[in-house]
This record gives structure tokens, C-alpha cells and sequence, in this order.
């Protein structure tokens, strides 16, 4: 079985840009009213946390977006904007879809449970749509080639 990438077409990573450039309006609209209403001394430290908040939530939306993940009959190879990484076929217990809710709406992606240590994220596939046929199709492709290499 050849390898295939799996990763956000060019219509997610632009939702991705929006939501990106959303949270950097509500940040920065933060940080202008932290700075207009509190005292000059403490002013700057919650700019500054609002800042390194931005920061973290900012780099975290890239590399959501840019993510993908290498799909071959040895593992997955994990590539990020930040970092590349690759687990083992024999090392993954199961292949689970993910819900995440929060105050603002929910979302959905996929976790390689290892049998050790703690499960991965598999970059590359998520969704915020309750029924996303392209986040479908990749945790399908993603749960065969699991099967294959485990079962064989």
C-alpha cells in the first residue's frame, strides 16, 4: 500500500485563516480595552497576558491548519508547522473520532490511542461540522490502514 498524505483542502485552511483572524480581532480588542481602562501600573501586564494568549491561541490555529500527517504501512508520520514526529502501527490500540465542545461551538477530530503513553492527535483532520463527508472519509482511510497493518 503506497503512502498518502492526509491534510485540510485549500477551502479549510482558508476557514481556518477566518477563524484565526477572528480570534485576533477579539484578542486585540481585548488588549485595547485592558489598556484604556485599567490604572498605568497594572495596564501593561494584562496587555502582556493578552498578548501571550494570543500567542499560544495563534500558533495553536496554524498548526491546526497546516498539519498533515503521512499515512504508510509502517505508521504515521506526523508533520506540523512546529514539529514532525511518527508513531508506529503496532504501538496505536485504536483510532477514535473526538468531540470537543465548548461555550462557542464544537468540534471534531481524531486521536491515535497508543497502548502506552498518551494518545495523539492526528494533525491534518478536523472538523466543526456535525456531518463533514471529507472528515469521514479520512478517518476511514486512517482506520484502514491501521487495520491492515494490525491484522495483516
Amino acid at each position: 500500500m503506497p503512502g498518502i498524505w492526509i491534510g485540510l483542502d485549500t477551502a479549510a485552511r482558508r476557514r481556518n485563516w477566518w477563524w484565526t483572524g477572528f480570534l485576533t480581532l477579539v484578542c486585540f480588542g481585548a488588549a485595547v480595552a485592558m489598556a484604556l481602562s485599567e490604572r498605568a501600573a497594572d495596564r501593561w501586564w494584562w496587555v502582556g497576558g493578552v498578548g501571550v494568549l494570543w500567542l499560544v491561541a495563534f500558533f495553536y490555529m496554524i498548526n491546526r491548519g497546516y498539519g498533515r500527517t503521512l499515512l504508510t504501512p509502517n505508521g504515521m508520520e506526523f508533520r506540523t508547522f512546529v514539529s514532525h514526529s511518527s508513531v508506529s502501527w503496532t504501538e496505536i490500540a485504536r483510532i477514535e473520532k473526538r468531540r470537543h465542545q465548548a461555550r462557542s461551538g464544537e468540534w471534531w477530530d481524531v486521536c491515535a490511542v497508543r497502548v502506552r503513553g498518551r494518545a495523539l492527535t492526528v494533525p491534518g483532520v478536523f472538523t466543526s461540522s456535525r456531518w463533514d463527508a471529507d472528515f469521514e472519509e479520512k478517518l476511514a482511510v486512517i482506520r484502514e490502514y491501521w487495520s491492515r497493518a494490525v491484522v495483516g
